[in-house]
Order: C-alpha cells, then structure tokens, then sequence
C-alpha cells in the first residue's frame, strides 16, 4: 500500500520508513527542511515538504495514500502546550479525510498504580502532557467515521544505537552535566522501554493487520529500575550514582519518580508481534549512551 509518515525522519520513522518499504510497501515522508528531506529520500521514501502546522499538506499526504503513520511530535520540552495544541490540530486535519483509510498514530503508555498498565487501561496522562489522552481518544474516535484506526502506546524508553533525544538521553545527559548518574528516591521506580526496530515493527504490523479501534502496546521491557539505569551509566561513565530530589531534575524528576511499568501480553496475542531485540539495560551496556 501507499503510507504517508509524518516523523519519517525522526527516531522512530528513521527505523519505520525501511521496515515498511522493505515488506514493499509504498512510502512517503513528511519532511520539514532540506536535511529531514535528504534523510527521508536516502531511506528509501518519497518526499512530501511540510511539518504539523501546515494542515493542508497533511491532508494532501493523507489524501494520496491508503494509510497513514503519525509519529511527529514537537520535543521542546519548554513548548510542550504548543507541540500538543498543534498535534491535535494535525490528528483532526489527518482523521477528516482518511474515510475508510488506516490510520496508526502513536501515544504514550499509562500509568496505573500498584500493576502494569495494560492495554485496556485508560490514556492518562498528567501535568504538562495531559493533552495527549485527549489525542490519543480523538485518534480512536475516527474510528466512529470509518476509519481504520489504531493506537500505539509506546513506553518511556524507545532505546538503540543512534538514540540522541529520548528521555535516556536526556537523564545520561543531564546527568554528565552535574557529575552524577541520577535517580529520585530510592530507585525502585520502573519505566517501560522497547528497543526502536521492535518499535518499528509494531507500527508496521499494526498497519497491516490492526482492527478498528485497537490499543497496542510497544513495550519490550514491563519494567526496568531507574536504580539500575543509572547504576550502568554511572559504571560506564565513572559518575558517582546518587539519589537525588525530583525537583533537581526538571520536568525529568517528575517523570522518574512514579512507578509506571507496563504490559504488552495482549499485543503480542493479537498480532503476534513479539520483542526479539536486546533491552535497556543491554542497550546501556553497548556504549550507545557514552
């Protein structure tokens, strides 16, 4: 089929746009300057040029293909109102004229707590990004039009080799930054994570195969200790592993400091998919986050 992927250039589409045209689909990637453009082509992708804000061309992508993927997101963690205010308006333009079309769009896990979240569990989000659970209901409720449309959850971590923005950097960057591998509390806080070509694969599964209306979890590992992250980067780093208060860590602290691990048993029954690719803690060990 046709797909057209916005965030074909990004961490994830870097990885998506190859797995799609390698099952021979057809794909092109919405880029936003010359060098995310040059990325899309060198994968293997026709061009289509724009970003989120230009809701014209994402209905013309949307308009030429026979699906679409919907992984662009803004990571300006200091503009996060508007990175969500604008991905609402790209997911109404996408879901007004896709018809009978499949849509795949990305989200994030939940959190529950005492358990994994799983996929019948709500989209809750808190704080700075409790927008995204209305984006995450308004991508499911074109299913109402027609639409052939699935959520992926992805976890906290979408870990590998060539990761520079995920919020691993982030903390391993924040982290060299002030001299020490950091965590909030006593460590035993859990994040979900998946290594970006089973996340990949997912995506590509979830278009093919994917009813209506499906949730999907991207998760490889249910739950990794925040202790134990930062006890590997401070090995391979020679930094001192030291808790600290939430507050010390920005919009990270808030993030590291609740216990949100999660499930993806009911994916991997639905479609099969299965996580074959190395964890967080291995990924951490290679040297990728040096």
């Amino acid at each position: 089929m046709r797909v057209f992927v916005t965030g074909a250039s990004g961490w994830i589409g870097r990885a998506l746009v190859p797995e799609l045209v390698g099952a021979g689909h057809e794909v092109v990637g919405l880029a936003r300057s010359d060098e995310a453009a040059a990325t899309v082509a060198a994968l293997g992708a026709g061009v289509l040029r724009g970003d989120l804000t230009d809701l014209g061309v994402l209905e013309e992508g949307a308009n030429g293909a026979d699906g679409v993927v919907h992984l662009a997101f803004g990571h300006d963690f200091s503009r996060l109102d508007d990175a969500i205010r604008t991905d609402a308006a790209a997911v109404a333009a996408l879901g007004a004229v896709l018809g009978g079309k499949r849509f795949v769009a990305a989200s994030g896990t939940p959190m529950v707590p005492g358990r994994a979240a799983t996929e019948d569990d709500p989209a809750v989000f808190a704080g700075p990004v409790a927008g995204r659970a209305d984006i995450a209901r308004a991508v499911l409720q074109t299913a109402e039009r027609g639409v052939r449309a699935s959520l992926v959850r992805l976890p906290r971590s979408v870990h590998g080799e060539g990761d520079a923005h995920g919020l691993v950097a982030h903390l391993i960057a924040l982290g060299r930054e002030k001299g020490i591998a950091a965590y909030v509390g006593d460590g035993t806080q859990r994040w979900p994570a998946v290594h970006v070509l089973d996340a990949a694969h997912l995506f590509r599964v979830a278009l093919e195969e994917a009813p209506a209306g499906a949730v999907l979890h991207a998760v490889g590992d249910e739950g990794v200790r925040i202790r134990d992250v930062a006890e590997v980067a401070g090995r391979r780093l020679d930094l001192p592993v030291t808790s600290v208060a939430a507050e010390e860590l920005g919009f990270l602290g808030g993030i590291l400091a609740f216990d949100q691990p999660a499930s993806s048993e009911r994916t991997q029954r639905l479609l099969g998919w299965r996580p074959t690719r190395p964890g967080l803690l291995d990924d951490l060990e290679k040297g990728y986050y040096d």
